[in-house]
């Protein structure tokens, strides 16, 4: 009975669908009919002074049809689909799920059979049955300070960190001080340099053959992959010297890196490669950075250091610093004395040079020669194009890959400067006219949003009660994700409008790959599946931008409203979203929307197409 029921609606609703599309050719038809004849009798003379109101009337009823049109397609086909776009507003989750993180079940990875650390990675397939529900922000949760404040001084509420997690930590970052019982202060000012970072990141440039750290970008370090960043102090350092750092440290139930730079207005995500690829292309960084970063980088035969050289550029560099590394015993030493230690012995393998070596730290230098690794006797294999084609979370692969990409660029190679060149272009496959007129346009739509958004997001902060005055405004939006990124123009247009926000561009799988030409520009950037939940905690995002992303979903088999609360569970309270897309998506978003509590506003840009906006702010609920 069941079965029949379904075929029977499938069969109403293919007929509603193709019944309304009817109704929009034949008004179609009949609007161009009209148009002709007024064209015509415009050109013999005849074209009296009501003709042009009564085509503007035409023009105007015919786009309004079409757009109902749209909006009936998109409301009938998530009604086939399952969903009703007429729900009321979602429950809140309970407490217990104030900090979750979808993917990330160790009890039921082990349950499922996961195991020899696999348990610790992302497995999505076990969440897509949970309750649908709202991520409510803890009892003590503020709103994070504004930026650069909120870079030295953070929220101890906002992240889910013990006091005594805090005063035991190991980390090279530790020695920071609680200003008080709900503030962590961090020492970045000139004159308070206690965790020794500055000076850290001064030796690590003497090593490489500089003069400052300042000269990074002179030698080709414009993106630096941090791996497990402690409290954020080097990423943050590395960014007053204008280099993008982007942190990924594994998912902890408590005290989470990523969650403590994201906090911090940091890039960071939820990522490690236990037995699987990062979520990036090969030839992604310019350097890969490890202090304590508790890899065991002579396990599984040097697969993680095959994984390191993937996604590093050619000349690029590997940093690795930890405290079991002795100067009495240093590799320089005993590369002398032709007694290697399984990490410089696999090293040499995979044609890395070690530059220098100084306390605890040693820094190696990827080849910029691709012809090196078939020279060598005992060289790791290079991979097939399968292997290099499929970065997002692909198993571990014991293969050399980018070595026959047109991309092997060294760093040092590459043009400084903000503009990239048309062979460098061409080497991406894009056009340099479409890749600036691209750059033109964002610029554009960027001034077109602030004028919109500046008296919403940068005028002093609503007052709320029981708070003080608002401090005068610095920057209300700092951790950026543009979900649909493309060339990465809308990350150009904020630097070139001089905002002090960063973006996490997001090119979605099924979509063009145009990662390596964001990080090529110096972005920070992943590849993701928006079908699943994206690697982050709760709360660690500003702004959420996305472009046409929801008709590029449209043909996916997920659930929008899944997309909608996960967007919600990454969003902080009171945060905003930006969403531009056809009539018919930004109507169905506009519902899903309302569903999950966002105050929504469609705003019609008039430009004669029917593309909209629908700017939402998220609120602050607490029950």
């Amino acid at each position: 009975m069941r079965s029949s029921w379904s075929s029977k609606l499938s069969l109403i609703f293919g007929y509603r669908i193709r019944h309304n599309w009817f109704l929009l050719c034949i008004v179609s038809i009949f609007a161009l009919v009209i148009l002709l004849r007024s064209s015509s009798s415009s050109t013999s003379g005849d074209f009296d002074s009501l003709a042009s109101p009564r085509l503007h009337n035409v023009i105007t009823n015919y786009r309004k049809l079409k757009e109902q049109a749209v909006v009936d397609y998109f409301d009938l086909r998530f009604l086939s689909s399952g969903s009703n776009p007429r729900q009321k507003e979602l429950p809140l989750c309970g407490k217990e799920r104030e900090n979750y993180v979808p993917c990330y079940n160790v009890s039921a990875n082990l349950l499922m059979g996961f195991k020899d650390e696999e348990e610790f990675d992302r497995h999505c397939e076990l969440s897509r049955h949970e309750e649908r529900c709202l991520v409510r922000a803890p009892k003590d949760y503020k709103i994070p300070l504004r930026w650069p404040a909120g870079r030295d001084v953070i929220w101890s509420g906002n992240v889910k960190i013990t006091k005594d997690q805090f005063l035991s930590s190991g980390s090279m970052t530790k020695r920071m001080m609680l200003l008080e019982e709900n503030q962590i202060a961090f020492h970045n000012d000139d004159g308070l340099i206690f965790d020794g970072v500055k000076d850290y990141s001064r030796q690590l440039a003497e090593m490489i053959g500089l003069g400052s750290d300042s000269d990074f970008p002179q030698v080709g370090v414009r993106t630096v992959l941090d791996i497990g960043c402690g409290f954020g102090s080097f990423g943050a350092h590395l960014v007053s010297l204008k280099v993008m750092p982007v942190c990924i440290a594994a998912y902890e139930l408590t005290g989470g890196q990523a969650q403590l730079a994201l906090e911090r207005g940091l890039p960071a995500m939820i990522g490690n490669f236990i037995s699987r690829q990062l979520p990036y292309p090969s030839l992604s960084f310019d350097m890969v950075h490890c202090a304590q970063c508790g890899i065991d980088w002579d396990g599984k035969d040097g697969m993680f250091i095959i994984e390191v050289d993937r996604v590093l550029k050619p000349g690029g560099y590997f940093v690795l610093t930890s405290p079991i590394i002795k100067p009495e015993g240093s590799l320089l030493a005993m590369k002398k004395g032709n007694m290697l230690t399984p990490v410089e012995d696999f090293t040499q393998r995979i044609c890395w040079s070690l530059l220098d070596q100084q306390d605890e730290t040693l820094i190696w230098q990827k080849t910029s020669d691709a012809q090196c690794y078939a020279a060598r006797k005992k060289g790791i294999p290079l991979c097939q194009d399968e292997h290099e084609n499929k970065p997002y979370y692909h198993p571990l692969v014991k293969c050399i890959a980018g070595a026959n990409s047109k991309r092997w660029i060294p760093v040092h190679n590459r043009s400084n400067g903000d503009q990239l060149t048309p062979e460098e272009l061409e080497v991406h496959g894009v056009l340099s006219a479409d890749f600036y007129e691209d750059r033109e346009n964002w610029n554009a739509a960027l001034r077109n949003y602030w004028s919109l958004l500046t008296p919403l997001i940068f005028s002093d902060h609503p007052k709320r009660p029981g708070d003080e005055d608002p401090l005068p405004p610095y920057n209300m939006v700092r951790n950026v994700m543009d979900m649909n990124a493309r060339y990465g123009g809308f990350n150009a247009a904020l630097l070139e409008g001089k905002k002090s926000a960063w973006v996490m561009n997001v090119v979605p799988i099924g979509a063009r790959n145009t990662l390596p030409l964001i990080l090529n520009q110096g972005f920070a950037g992943v590849l993701h599946d928006w079908c699943e939940p994206f690697p982050t905690y709760p709360r660690t995002y500003d702004m959420l931008h996305a472009n046409e992303l929801l008709s590029h979903l449209s043909s996916e088999k997920c659930r929008m409203m899944d997309l909608f609360l996960e967007m919600d569970r990454i969003l902080r309270p009171e945060g905003w979203v930006v969403l531009s897309d056809n009539v018919g998506a930004i109507e169905m978003a506009r519902t899903h929307a309302t569903q999950i509590r966002w105050e929504a506003r469609v705003i019609d840009p008039q430009n004669g197409s029917d593309q909209r906006l629908l700017v939402c702010q998220k609120p602050f609920l607490r029950k």
